[in-house]
């Protein structure tokens, strides 16, 4: 099966708008700004090489295959803020659902991702 133009699967895609409407967004200005604050964590859940080539700075990787295997010995805190990016909010709509279902309680995906935060020139690091 061939993917469509814009790369996802229409099964892909139904999902992740479903996910949409039980998490909380924010755009990469917000995202950027709440980073700074303590107890917030920014997460890229991107793959391994993706957050190898670049990313936003001051996050820590978690990619979507690990995050809800991991998350709990790098984000102990239930309650912490945790704002999670990928390529373009899809995968990160769903990592956030996970973490809700996890029982944190103040995750956020980052509308747009990577590439919205990157086209409003945020701080990145490059691999």
């Amino acid at each position: 099966m061939a993917m469509p133009p814009g790369g996802h699967s229409p099964g892909f895609e139904r999902l992740c708008e479903e996910a949409r409407t039980r998490i909380r967004e924010v755009d990469a200005a917000e995202a950027s700004r709440l980073a700074l604050e303590p107890g917030t964590f920014l997460v890229d859940v991107r793959e391994e090489s993706e957050w190898a080539a670049s990313h936003a700075r001051g996050a820590i990787h978690l990619s979507k295959g690990v995050i809800e295997r991991d998350v709990e010995a790098r984000i102990p805190d239930f309650d912490a803020r945790i704002l999670c990016y990928c390529g373009g909010g899809y995968r990160s709509a769903l990592a956030v659902e996970s973490l809700q279902r996890m029982g944190y309680r103040n995750a956020w995906s980052v509308a747009g991702g990577w590439r919205a935060w990157t086209a409003a020139g945020l701080p990145v690091v490059q691999g």
